[in-house]
């Protein structure tokens, strides 16, 4: 039976890579963005605020599952994060939906950034609501990191916060992970997925500087509070689920050479 499947955030970089392989998977898949594409292709499109409420309750008629990656980390996450998720769940709950699948980051219980904290304000939200769902927490994609090293790339001088420990993963790999749970079975929260070794921001961001040929210095960058201690700690980290199999050089080479 061919699932009906809604996929939030499907303008972004979770959400591209997750469109084609809920495609191969069989789903039948309406993707939402607050400003969907223009130019033609064969994916069904819907426009949805998260924030207003727009187009909520359109997107999850007759849908059997939705995986909710939109997220604002970078703009106002407890509109999106929190208020949005909820808007979404009562939507959901109302529309019969089997399985809500949340895509979440490893460490948001255990990181006080508030980011984070509205992401696990979310899955709170999930948890309690009476939709089935499904909670998945991927560590840090690599494309996100090598964003943070660019806009620092162009300074000779790169000050960072070199000791704090990351688990880059890929993108796709995360997507294959989360489309293995998009079904109308929810699981709950199930194992965190990280890629597959740990690194310093120094150690990546050397990585990064020499797969791009620039010649800069790196300097050490101490980062003093709670937030900074925590990643230090590893508590964004999930050694014993390696899931992803793309280094960060590995990643890199196939970017730059």
């Amino acid at each position: 039976m061919t699932c009906r499947t809604l996929l939030t955030g499907a303008t972004g970089t979770l959400g591209t890579a997750l469109q084609p392989r809920l495609i191969d998977a069989g789903h039948d898949l309406l993707a939402a963005s607050r400003s969907p594409p223009d130019h033609g292709d064969d994916l069904e499109w819907i426009a949805m605020d998260l924030v207003d409420g727009t187009g909520i309750r359109e997107a999850v008629a007759d849908v059997d599952v939705v995986v909710h990656a939109a997220s604002a980390p970078q703009g106002d996450s407890e509109a999106v994060d929190v208020r949005g998720t909820e808007r979404l769940l009562e939507a959901a709950a109302d529309a019969g939906v089997s399985n809500f699948v949340y895509v979440s980051i490893v460490g948001v219980d255990e990181i006080p950034y508030s980011y984070y904290e509205h992401k696990f304000a979310a899955e709170r939200a999930v948890e309690a609501s009476a939709v089935p769902s499904t909670i998945v927490r991927a560590t840090q994609f690599h494309s996100f990191v090598a964003e943070l090293l660019g806009m620092v790339s162009r300074s000779p001088i790169w000050p960072l916060p070199t000791a704090i420990r990351l688990q880059p993963i890929d993108v796709g790999e995360a997507a294959d992970a989360i489309v293995d749970r998009a079904t109308t079975d929810p699981a709950g929260r199930v194992p965190d997925i990280g890629g597959p070794e740990i690194r310093t921001v120094g150690d990546l961001a050397r990585a990064y500087r020499d797969a791009r040929a620039l010649r800069r210095l790196i300097v050490r960058l101490p980062l003093p509070g709670e937030t900074a201690a925590a990643f230090r700690a590893g508590d964004g980290l999930c050694p014993d689920r390696t899931v992803g199999t793309v280094t960060w050089n590995e990643w890199l080479a196939g970017q730059f050479d």
